[in-house]
This record gives structure tokens, C-alpha cells and sequence, in this order.
């Protein structure tokens, strides 16, 4: 069976995207994306799942526990990186939009119920990683040291620049040795037309996914809006074609004490990272921060 989702398999209702467990065949990891028509109120509730509401295009109220919210958002994905906020688990929640939006809830069973809370753009780190043909922007707005007003959900932002490689070397967060961490991940994939900045189902990009004991080898192209669920293995490289720059998001969750996004490279490639140190950055690199794109 397939890990890969492609757009359409995982909607459900007014939902794009509506995975959680049951679906994933897993036990923590979740993932929504609705979209809201101009002046249209969704009411969502968390039951025992905390979230990030994420704007992916456009802007939102976040209402919730007597708190209100107002999420700036970003036209595309590609275009800025945004504000978000915090919802607990056990909470009812609305979600509103005067001119539209399509909005991710990246999703967490957890066990302790936090306040809700509001994260500026302004204080999210924008990281450059990787050198040469395998530098990448990642947008670390919800992970452990940056983001730590959650209970076990994990989520951060990847752009790849086209014709660039994320996600490499490949890496696990399994039960396997000798990995410490163990998470289930979420991949969702946005790509970008020929503006470089409009998500389009024109272009394309390329995901590996495979165990060191063969039982799992996947290459998959991917288009905007796939999904892809790992909930073991070796993952990368992700590949940006020529000409379509690729966005995803990662959700991860695990039945960790700590939140941690620890893993371990495949030893037969971990050698990759050293090699960085004579190459380059890549510099359209960054390609987005809190005032907008960078060039």
C-alpha cells in the first residue's frame, strides 16, 4: 500500500484535507485544510487533538476559549511567512474570513490542555539549510526551542527553491536503532505554477521514501496538494522540478515525554552534510520572511 495521498483522496465535506489517525493508520498525527468562502464561518472542534491554525492563503479570525485572534495571513505560501495560532484540545473553535481563505490545522492527540495563543511572523526564525543544489528555507514556527506551548504537536514550514533537493540527507524518527525520537510524520506539498508563487497542479516534485530492509521503497512524483504519511523509514530527498518551487509542510507527533524533532541520517549518506561546508549557499535563499519575499 501506498503512503502517498494525492490531492482529493483525503477531502472530505467542505475539507481539502481531513486526516487524522484513522485515516493515517496511526495514533497522533493530524492534518486539516479548509477553505472559507468570503464572510463564511467554519466551527471546528479540537476534541483530543491541539492544533496550529496556519493561513496558507489569505487572512482568518481565530475565535476560541473567549479569545479572538486576527491572523494576517499571506497570499501564497510562497509569498510570506505568516502568524498562526494555538488552539487546545477540548475546545470549540471558529474560524471566520471577510475576503476568503484556505487555512491548515496541523494536528496533535495529546493529553494536557493548554491556553490558546497567539504567534507574530515577526518572531518566527527563518533558518537556511543545506549548501549548493540542497540549500532550503525552513520556517521553524512551531518546533521545540522556538515553539513550546504545545504538548506534543510539531510543525514547521520547508520552501525549496526549483531544481534544488530538501530533505536530505534521508532520515528516520522510528523504533528503529539507533533513533532515539520516535515521531509519525505528515508531508503536504504545495507547488508553485510558473510565477513561482501561485500554487498550480502544473509542475511537479519528487519524494523517496524507503526502509533499510526494503519492505518500503516508494518515488512518487508529487503535486499541489498531495500528502505523503511516514509513519516509518528513511525520508528524502524531496526534488523541486526546473521551473515549480516546492513548499511543504511537516506535522510530527510521537509518544515522546519531550517534543523533539531528533532523527538519524542513513549512514550511507550522512557523509553529504561535510561536503556542504565547500559549497555555496544557494541565494534565492531565503525566499520568504515576516515583510514578504526576499527578492
Amino acid at each position: 500500500m501506498s503512503w502517498h495521498r494525492p490531492l482529493g483522496t483525503l477531502s472530505y465535506g467542505d475539507d481539502a484535507i481531513r486526516l487524522g489517525p484513522a485515516e493515517a493508520g496511526w495514533t497522533y498525527t493530524g492534518l486539516r485544510v479548509l477553505r472559507l468562502a468570503p464572510g463564511e464561518s467554519r466551527v471546528v472542534d479540537t476534541d483530543e487533538f491541539e492544533a496550529f491554525v496556519l493561513p496558507l492563503a489569505g487572512g482568518c479570525v481565530v475565535e476560541v476559549d473567549g479569545e479572538r485572534f486576527e491572523l494576517t495571513g499571506r497570499e501564497s505560501v510562497f509569498t510570506r511567512v505568516t502568524d498562526f495560532a494555538y488552539v487546545p484540545r477540548d475546545a470549540r473553535v471558529t474560524l471566520s474570513s471577510a475576503d476568503g481563505a484556505e487555512v491548515a490545522l496541523p494536528m496533535a492527540r495529546c493529553e494536557r490542555r493548554l491556553e490558546p495563543r497567539y504567534g507574530p511572523a515577526e518572531d518566527v526564525p527563518v533558518e537556511v539549510r543545506g549548501a549548493g543544489n540542497a540549500t532550503r528555507q525552513v520556517t521553524n514556527f512551531g518546533v521545540p526551542g522556538v515553539w513550546d506551548h504545545a504538548d506534543k504537536l510539531v510543525a514547521c514550514e520547508l520552501i525549496t527553491p526549483d531544481g534544488n533537493w530538501s530533505s536530505y540527507p534521508p532520515h528516520k524518527h522510528d523504533d528503529t536503532e539507533p533513533c532515539e525520537v520516535v515521531n509519525e510524520e505528515v508531508y503536504y506539498f504545495r507547488i508553485a505554477g510558473r510565477d513561482g508563487v501561485t500554487p498550480s497542479r502544473e509542475g511537479f516534485g519528487l519524494h523517496k521514501t524507503y526502509t533499510g530492509d526494503g519492505e518500503v521503497d516508494e518515488d512518487v512524483a508529487v503535486r499541489d496538494g498531495d500528502v505523503f504519511l511516514i509513519p516509518r523509514g528513511y525520508h528524502g530527498p524531496c526534488v523541486a522540478a526546473p521551473g515549480y518551487p516546492m513548499y511543504y509542510l511537516n506535522v510530527l507527533a510521537g509518544p515522546g515525554a519531550e517534543r523533539s524533532l531528533a532523527f538519524c541520517d542513513d549512514p550511507a549518506h550522512t557523509w553529504i552534510r561535510d561536503s556542504w561546508a565547500d559549497q555555496e549557499l544557494d541565494p534565492r535563499c531565503p525566499v520568504t520572511n515576516a515583510k514578504g519575499r526576499t527578492a
